[in-house]
């Protein structure tokens, strides 16, 4: 009766939460005048990246290094195959190459420098801190890009734009801010019990950080990605999980390491790595010869995603 209570009490924080989530950030996009894409990178895809961050460092200062790990691997895996194949089957997402082009050169090379870190073994604070430094660095990075490119747009069309209404802004950033404090606080009701469950049955902390944990912390990505494409907001939807993405891995993984540096464990290096390299390259692929996810390729994300999970299961 309690798990069920946390599963039907998250669920409902999750739907309104993304709901706030998903209005405020786009609202926040229309009156600074800023794409809905750097939005979705910033604001909901690092927002609703915070249960990972939150789970990561618990997990690490509790000596749990298997779930700290595995729940980066595991969030980023079920980002681009579990979340997008969902988001895409229930409304095809598209957006323009060129619009995420810079975006995911940095995805791929946060990736790669999460495969260094796996076939180390560990994770020293100096490592963290070139993560940290590198996440700071894009961030500012595209924002400068977004304002050369704003301040393009006003010089072509000879039109002052008009100043952003600060209240309106506000109001939009609490919405968001409120939004990301619900999915969050949904999540972790999720996690709470279904870690429970699986430590009843004996299930690894390796395992339960892949799935379980990774699945639970990344519901608020879930939901602002659906929320988002069925607003017919794809660029917040691809936004979300490319931003998302890159935080876990220069954000999550670089201020766990700093506070407490991580043994990674063997196990991620023989599978769960190579998982998430093959995604984001697959996802790369579609996005540029589809401009976007269209259902079958979302159909095909899934069944990968099942795919990997039964492996999981069978190990």
């Amino acid at each position: 009766m309690i798990i069920a209570l946390l599963i039907l009490g998250g669920l409902v924080l999750l739907a309104v939460g993304g709901e706030s989530l998903v209005r405020g950030a786009v609202g926040v996009a229309r009156t600074l005048g800023v794409s809905p894409l750097l939005t979705g990178l910033v604001i909901v895809g690092f927002g609703t990246s915070t249960p990972e961050l939150v789970t990561s460092l618990m997990a690490a200062l509790q000596h749990s290094p298997g779930i700290a790990v595995g729940n980066v691997v595991g969030s980023n895996i079920a980002n681009i195959l579990l979340i997008l194949g969902v988001t895409a089957v229930i409304s095809p997402i598209m957006i323009r190459p060129s619009a995420i082009r810079r975006d995911m050169i940095v995805l791929a090379l946060s990736s790669a420098a999460a495969l260094l870190a796996v076939l180390a073994g560990f994770i020293d604070r100096w490592f963290g801190g070139l993560l940290v430094a590198s996440l700071i660095a894009y961030v500012a990075y595209a924002y400068v890009r977004e304002r050369g490119r704003m301040a393009a747009e006003d010089a072509a069309s000879e039109v002052e734009r008009p100043k952003a209404d600060l209240p309106t802004v506000g109001k939009f950033l609490a919405m968001s801010v409120g939004g990301i404090a619900l999915t969050v606080l949904g999540a972790r009701l999720l996690v709470s019990g279904a870690i429970d469950l699986a430590e009843g049955f004996g299930v690894s902390q390796t395992i339960i950080g892949l799935t379980i944990v990774a699945v639970g912390t990344s519901l608020p990505e879930m939901v602002a990605c659906v929320i988002a494409a069925l607003r017919r907001h794809s660029d917040v939807a691809v936004g979300n999980v490319i931003g998302s993405n890159i935080y876990n891995v220069l954000g999550v993984l670089g201020v766990t390491a700093m506070v407490y540096p991580i043994r990674i464990p063997p196990e991620i290096a023989s599978l769960d790595i190579w998982v998430l390299l093959g995604a984001t390259g697959l996802l790369a692929v579609f996005l540029r010869t589809g401009g976007g996810l269209q259902r079958l390729e979302g159909v095909a994300f899934l069944i990968a995603y099942i795919a990997y999970v039964g492996v999981l299961a069978l190990t």
